[in-house]
């Protein structure tokens, strides 16, 4: 059984940054293949927002949250970060962590295996 918490969310104003993590348990971390960020907010799909492969590391962003966003890992700790920087009220949404056993790449949160239950975050302006 993998299980995936996420930390981090709150309430900040434009402008504003917030650190999210993601502490991964069960099934030995180093199988996955990659570790995404997705985000959904109210009455929307949820969407991609990062993804970090879990050997080398690459990582991969939305259009809308390159160069304000940063995904990391702490391999040791089985952790993944996601540095949100100049938030914006658009950036509004319940965020979650989800793990993808396999390659290759993929964006698309059918493609991924385990999910956590999401943190808030809300930007106002």
């Amino acid at each position: 059984q993998v299980q995936l918490v996420e930390r981090g969310g709150g309430l900040v104003q434009a402008g504003d940054s917030l650190r999210l993590s993601c502490a991964a348990s069960g099934r030995t971390v180093s199988s996955y293949a990659m570790v995404g960020w997705f985000r959904q907010a109210p009455g929307k799909d949820r969407e991609f927002v990062a993804v970090i492969t879990w050997g080398g590391g690459s990582t991969y962003y939305t259009n809308s949250v390159k160069g304000r966003f940063a995904i990391s890992r702490d391999n040791a700790k089985n952790m993944v970060y996601l540095q949100m920087n100049s938030l914006k009220p658009e950036d509004t949404a319940v965020y979650y962590c989800a793990a993808r056993l396999y390659y290759p790449i993929s964006y698309s949160p059918e493609q991924y295996n385990y999910w956590g239950q999401g943190t808030q975050v809300t930007v106002s302006s």
